[in-house]
């Protein structure tokens, strides 16, 4: 490594990521750029393991997980800000130095957001989760394929994944249809995709709840109601301890759960709920309350009175998302608190 590029005196470093090539930027207690440098992957580590601990930042992205971890084994503080947050403080013009600088910058604001920086094994649970939910994405999509050529031939098949996979057989050994030799042939093909598809995601199924059953805290989860071993190990990978929020609301807000408001000159205007986060997360959360608005028994549950006083004066999907709002405060004091669970009755008149 060359003089040049030795770690200086710095108060804050700030990295451009990059696959091979990373942009450093150094600034003083001053907020002073001192130091401008650029690395490969292998010196860079070389440069920050001759430093002495200091706080580096980047933005979140590919890669910035497995940086921020080799750093904080080398004894650095390690914040990564989400893209969105990084740009106000880019000036002019823009580079990859220029970004390394506005990094640098946003990082030091007492006010900024940073996201967690998570083990391995979040990661490897939250790709399982991806994998998963491409696959039955991908099943949607050939199950619409071959609902459109049956519908091209008169046959029509019943909305639903289910009852798609209970009548497609029939149809293709119906001899008396009017599905050409070719187009029988092309739908059995896709058929079989779809099956050895559907096999891949039981199996996958399996895994993720081996994993919530070998989990504390998933367990203790599953107590709240929809909660299953999917929404749970989600919640596990993407919001890991929940000790990087401060209350229960910011977990809700972190998940679009809030409205998003536009008020100026003191008048308050809320609008419908903001949908920042993580999309996946949201969804289970928000198919769990549904589920719960319509099988919940409200009788014996503690949300009973209040579900039904919110049925009373709103729309079924408002009082959904409401629930969906509440399950995740709830989650987030479980996440908090070691050995807390979901009880279904006021302890006090239980």
């Amino acid at each position: 490594m060359s003089i040049r590029n030795q770690p200086r005196d710095a108060a804050v470093f700030g990295i451009d990521i990059g696959k091979t090539v990373f942009h450093v930027v150094g600034l003083d207690a001053a907020h002073a750029p001192i130091q401008k440098a650029t690395f490969r992957r292998e010196t860079l580590l070389q440069f920050f393991e001759r430093a002495s601990p200091v706080l580096v930042g980047m933005e979140a992205c590919p890669g910035s997980q497995w940086l921020a971890r080799k750093l904080l084994g080398m004894g650095h503080t390690v914040r990564i800000v989400p893209a969105q947050f990084v740009k106000p403080f880019v000036k002019s013009n823009k580079n990859d130095i220029i970004d390394a600088e506005a990094i640098a910058e946003a990082v030091t604001r007492p006010t900024m957001r940073f996201v967690e920086i998570r083990t391995p094994e979040q990661i490897d649970l939250q790709a399982l989760h991806r994998v998963r939910d491409r696959m039955i994405a991908h099943r949607t999509r050939l199950i619409s394929q071959m609902r459109a050529f049956c519908l091209e031939y008169g046959i029509a098949i019943h909305q639903g994944a289910g009852k798609f996979k209970a009548e497609i057989p029939r149809v293709l050994a119906d001899e008396t249809n009017e599905l050409t030799p070719s187009m029988r042939r092309i739908l059995t093909e896709v058929h079989g995709e779809m099956m050895e598809l559907e096999q891949r995601i039981t199996a996958m199924n399996h895994e993720i709840e081996a994993i919530a059953a070998r989990s504390d805290t998933a367990r203790r989860l599953m107590t709240v109601p929809g909660i299953g071993p999917l929404a749970s190990t989600a919640l596990l990978a993407a919001a890991g301890s929940g000790r990087q929020f401060r209350r229960a609301r910011d977990l809700a807000a972190w998940l679009g759960l809030v409205p998003r408001e536009h008020s100026t000159g003191g008048k308050t205007k809320l609008l419908g709920i903001s949908k920042r986060g993580n999309k996946y997360l949201r969804r289970m959360i928000v198919h769990g309350a549904r589920s719960c608005v319509t099988h919940l028994d409200r009788s014996r549950d503690r949300l009973g009175p209040w579900l039904d006083g919110l049925e009373s004066r709103m729309h079924k999907n408002k009082v959904t998302v409401a629930l969906a709002a509440k399950i995740a405060r709830v989650v987030w004091v479980i996440l908090t608190k070691p050995g807390a669970t979901y009880e279904r009755r006021v302890p006090a008149f239980g």
